[in-house]
């Protein structure tokens, strides 16, 4: 269980960065978060499992003995590795600051380029007041690049989406049957979405990610199996989730078995999901569409306002299920500071061979 923790501030008067490594700032801005992966608990569960290796840095911005911003940077250890959201390189999921305010944001970016070192925050929301105030610090105080980074799909729900066939077209709805119909020659097919409980977890938990080893994600490494760091990550964030009745689990089985696979959680109404798996064995029946469909459907029907598939705009997202998407932008500052103009050199001579390859850096 997660408590709430003393209050590091005591009204005192604090430097942002001289509080680390507690939680009770992310606690007190959550009311300010604007993605699921700015709680508490996810933080917690990266530092503890994903960020070991690192040097990491928990900047908080206090007034009047409370926090009114906050943000988890980490940097590898050379002598001029840049500082980036935590979680940036290890999850590639939406992450950003916790801010309550322009002001706030402005004293942020303060503290954010006191640090001394460059900043290559590579995936954060366009929207951000973070972003803005960035570029305002920077101005005649060194070097600030922002460019387009990948954007994150989301399928917004209206009632319609509670018969989720009759959103796609003749074609689609045919493809959707034909799987459907492939599905039960080979059994009795189940669909459930699943809310465990903390006692519950665990055992769902296994049966998800063996799921998930079964499909193409093994060979490519990128099964939460095939990494013991990332498998007890999602052990401890996606368990703390449900402890507030927001983790979702969510299975297709053919005969009690299951052979498609969604780990997510709800947060703001929304489903955000962050694994997907299915048994290569049943792919004939494209068990992780047919998954789909009845998770879309499902979150309709109970009322969530979006599907928020969180990584990137892959095609089998865009080509069948939706083109909106989130904006997001990757952050480049370079103050005056040696350790900055170094990380700057380095980039320009990475930007300068990938130009004359003819890649996009």
């Amino acid at each position: 269980m997660y408590h709430e923790p003393d209050n590091p501030f005591d009204g005192r008067s604090l430097r942002p960065a001289d509080v680390r490594s507690d939680l009770y700032a992310w606690r007190k801005l959550a009311d300010c978060a604007s993605l699921p992966t700015q709680s508490d608990v996810f933080v917690a569960a990266m530092q503890q499992h994903l960020l070991q290796y690192l040097e990491t840095c928990q900047l908080h911005v206090p007034a009047k003995g409370e926090p009114i911003a906050c943000i988890a940077l980490c940097r590898s250890k050379g002598p001029i590795s840049p500082w980036r959201m935590s979680g940036d390189d290890e999850l590639f999921e939406p992450i950003d600051a916790l801010i309550s305010g322009p002001d706030a944001a402005a004293q942020l970016a303060i503290e954010m380029t006191s640090l001394g070192r460059a900043l290559d925050l590579g995936r954060a929301p366009a929207n951000s007041p973070m972003v803005e105030a960035l570029r305002r610090r920077m101005r005649g105080r060194g070097l600030f690049w922002l460019s387009d980074s990948t954007p994150a799909p989301y399928l917004p729900l209206s009632a319609s989406w509670r018969a989720p066939l009759d959103n796609f077209s003749s074609r689609r709805r045919s493809d959707f049957r034909r799987a459907s119909r492939r599905a039960d020659e080979l059994g009795t097919v189940e669909f459930s979405m699943l809310a465990p409980s903390p006692g519950e977890f665990d055992a769902l938990f296994d049966e998800a990610i063996a799921v998930e080893a079964r499909s193409w994600k093994s060979a490519a490494g990128s099964a939460i199996l095939c990494d013991p760091r990332k498998e007890a990550f999602f052990r401890r964030y996606l368990k703390a989730m449900s402890e507030k009745r927001q983790s979702r689990i969510a299975f297709m089985r053919i005969d009690g078995t299951p052979v498609a696979v969604q780990l997510a959680v709800t947060w703001d109404d929304r489903y955000w999901l962050y694994k997907i798996g299915f048994d290569e064995t049943y792919a004939r029946c494209s068990p992780g569409s047919l998954l789909m469909l009845y998770v879309v459907g499902e979150a309709a029907r109970v009322g969530l306002r979006a599907v928020e598939f969180m990584g990137e705009a892959e095609s089998w997202i865009t080509d069948l299920w939706t083109k909106e998407q989130h904006e997001f932008v990757h952050v480049r500052a370079y103050p005056l500071a040696p350790a900055a103009i170094g990380a700057l050199a380095c980039d320009a001579v990475a930007w300068f061979a990938a130009r004359l390859r003819g890649r996009k850096p």
